[in-house]
């Protein structure tokens, strides 16, 4: 007899999608915190981000049909509420250490939760200890972006014969398992092939404007990648926002899954820091998206996309994913999101600001940005 299919309320769902819309903790943290599959963890999330909390509603049980005033009532205390703490969060530190120094645990009227929430800071940043995982994924996905970071252009089939020749993998590991962790990871070949995908006839593939194109000034172009990053108990995804000329690193944000919300923000704080004549990026969903494209078509920038199996059209990031992970994520392992955003943050800081590039002649990315 099979086993019977687990029933979540509105609420419950709508708590765990709360959890990873934050981006605090990777996606595998939070299916093992709450008991459930990672898949439907990255399913409530885009539907909260996508529709409310409303989505989770059983039409059937007509949860949906309560009185409408009191409904108004309810959205317009929760609309002020909220508008009065994006206004407290703005002026408050944004580093997460700072908000932790902030945190009072034995104050007589707010519990730790509330001081969590009103600091924008989730708990887990305050006390957390990571749930044990699969390891032996974590270490083949781990191993897979190591070697995909040396060699871009190995598929699936060379990726697990490379796998099986490791002495860390004790278990030898077959072609399906490989495909399906590579497709987790976003991570694909780089090698022509022939056209075996059809984009979403809703979106418009824009061309590549940069062919040719000589790179003269900051701000001329601006590209945007995403990658995978290794974690010890999980994963996460980094958008990256770059300027071609000065390889200055204009933003960047972490999310624990791959939906558009996350590079929308980077693209956002770019853009606050200087409107550039070109961006470029390849035809990912995420960069494809009428919300995307149509904000850097309403700042008057012109869109160019990477040509497919042409991942060497966006050297310039490839080449910073490579410099990011030798140089910060493998070198220290972090366990917590909250390390791990840390960690990035210095380590961007010191790319941007002390590390002498000698393509610019051994100055740094900020002199050469800030001399426009």
């Amino acid at each position: 007899m099979s086993k019977p299919r687990r029933q979540h309320s509105a609420e419950f769902k709508f708590r765990v999608a709360l959890e990873a819309a934050k981006g605090h903790k990777s996606i595998n943290e939070i299916a093992s915190e709450f008991g459930v599959h990672p898949n439907q963890v990255s399913d409530w999330k885009r539907r909260l981000l996508e529709g409310g909390e409303h989505v989770f509603r059983d039409p059937q049980t007509g949860q949906h049909q309560e009185d409408e005033a009191l409904h108004a009532e309810l959205y317009e205390q929760i609309g002020r509420l909220k508008m009065e703490l994006d206004w407290v969060k703005k002026k408050l530190p944004s580093g997460v250490e700072a908000k932790r120094g902030m945190i009072e645990p034995n104050h007589p009227l707010l519990s730790l939760r509330r001081q969590c929430d009103l600091l924008g800071l989730n708990r887990s940043s305050w006390y957390y200890e990571p749930a044990s995982e699969s390891e032996e994924n974590l270490l083949l996905m781990r191993l897979i972006d190591e070697q995909y970071t040396r060699t871009p252009f190995y598929g699936v089939l060379r990726m697990t014969a490379h796998l099986c020749q490791l002495d860390q993998v004790a278990q030898a590991v077959n072609v399906k398992r490989v495909r399906r962790l590579m497709r987790v990871m976003g991570l694909q070949a780089i090698y022509p092939k022939p056209r075996t995908t059809i984009a979403n006839s809703a979106h418009k593939i824009y061309p590549y404007l940069l062919r040719d194109l000589p790179i003269e000034r900051p701000l001329q172009v601006l590209s945007a990648d995403i990658t995978y990053i290794p974690m010890r108990h999980g994963f996460m995804y980094l958008v990256a926002i770059l300027d071609w000329y000065s390889r200055y690193v204009v933003a960047w944000r972490l999310s624990n899954t791959l939906d558009g919300a996350f590079c929308l923000e980077a693209l956002h704080d770019a853009l606050k820091q200087g409107q550039p004549e070109i961006f470029n990026t390849d035809q990912g969903v995420q960069f494809t998206a009428l919300e995307f494209t149509g904000t850097l078509e309403a700042a008057g920038v012109r869109v160019s996309m990477d040509g497919r199996g042409r991942a060497l059209d966006n050297v310039f990031v490839e080449r910073l994913w490579r410099t990011v992970k030798y140089e910060d994520i493998y070198l220290h392992d972090y366990v917590t999101v909250p390390e791990l955003e840390a960690g990035l943050h210095a380590y961007f800081h010191f790319y941007n600001f002390e590390r002498l590039h000698q393509s610019l002649a051994y100055r740094t990315p900020a002199a050469v940005h800030a001399a426009r």
